[in-house]
């Protein structure tokens, strides 16, 4: 099914994505960056950390509980997690081809490999980086499946990366981008939407647009990625509802991930149906912009991160996403074979 507003449809239905499109080409954008004169974010040389760093805090399924992630040089290529607690598991490779799940409850994306018990939670936080530091390889040795949750979203774990510095392996960096426009559709109207490189410099953009029922309402951000930019995201803390909020500190008690959840109200973002429950964060003409940067920085690219041989380049537009669709997207483009390195052999 070929269109040539959406290009090969991968997933979804017509009767759907139209009217979708439409209400996401309506929707106003609240801020654009992409006229803006910024230095375009373009390894060439693939690097490593040059010292290791650690950094801890409160687990996030485990709140009572400190966590503690240490990054560390390697010579493999790619990120990668390894699971001190689990004396004969090898380490999981940070790649749509270990995603276990998105999550139900609290949504979130859980890399595993090999056995059950060798997995890791919310991940995203972690892996978005990959996408916005020039850091191609890197350990992530880590003591349990929960990671730690900061009051500054991903910031804390950005400002740790980079003051253990960089040191280049001497490997290219090998860029990628899609053969053509490719668009993944849920029955619901979300939506992603893929367009290839087509300039001289392997560069990605993003369009992002949520509409939430809540407070949160309709946020549109426009960016080019560069780490001045990603840097303004990785402050936007996760966001929840009052209602599921409610529900975690009420009947969620009975389940034990719910009950020992490390969220409160100054680590995540809480919207009510009218306002706020707590001070949003990355204002902009008086509206809080929060829950866009999360979803476009620390969410979205957090899926793209998942492109196991390099890095993404090219445009994305995105309508009412969420982790489900990232990763059903990222895992369609490699099923099909939609990926291409860039420039072309």
């Amino acid at each position: 099914m070929t269109q040539e507003r959406f290009g090969t449809v991968l997933a979804g239905n017509m009767d759907t994505l139209r009217p979708a499109y439409e209400a996401f080409l309506a929707q106003a954008v609240d801020l654009d960056l992409l006229g803006q004169s910024a230095k375009a974010f373009v390894p060439r040389r693939q690097a490593t950390l040059a010292n290791p760093v650690q950094v801890s805090g409160p687990g996030t399924f485990f709140g009572k509980e400190t966590r503690t992630l240490r990054f560390e040089p390697t010579d493999l290529e790619g990120w990668w997690f390894c699971r001190e607690d689990l004396e004969d598991s090898l380490p999981i490779r940070v790649s749509i081809r270990n995603v276990w799940t998105t999550g139900d409850v609290v949504s979130n994306i859980v890399l595993r490999s090999g056995p059950p018990q060798n997995y890791v939670r919310m991940v995203e936080h972690i892996v978005a980086l990959k996408c916005g530091l020039p850091i191609d390889n890197v350990m992530i040795r880590v003591g349990s499946g929960d990671p730690p949750l900061f009051n500054r979203g991903s910031l804390d774990l950005m400002e740790a990366l980079e003051s253990a510095g960089t040191r280049e392996t001497g490997k290219p960096v090998n860029w990628f981008t899609v053969k053509e426009k490719v668009t993944v559709a849920l029955p619901s109207g979300a939506f992603l939407i893929f367009h290839p490189c087509t300039g001289p410099e392997p560069v990605l953009t993003l369009d992002c647009a949520i509409d939430f029922t809540t407070a949160i309402g309709k946020q549109r951000l426009r960016y080019p990625l560069t780490e001045e930019i990603f840097r303004q995201g990785t402050e936007a803390r996760t966001n929840t509802s009052f209602l599921k909020m409610l529900y975690c500190r009420t009947v969620g008690k009975l389940f034990a991930d719910v009950r020992n959840l490390g969220y409160s109200a100054e680590n995540i973002l809480i919207a009510g149906k009218w306002g706020y429950l707590n001070e949003p964060k990355l204002m902009h003409e008086s509206k809080s912009l929060e829950a866009v940067w999360h979803r476009s920085t620390l969410d979205l690219l957090a899926a793209i991160a998942l492109l196991e041989e390099g890095r993404f380049c090219g445009h994305i537009e995105s309508y009412k996403a969420g982790h489900f669709l990232d990763c059903y997207a990222m895992r369609l483009l490699y099923k099909r074979g939609m990926l291409d390195k860039f420039p072309a052999a």
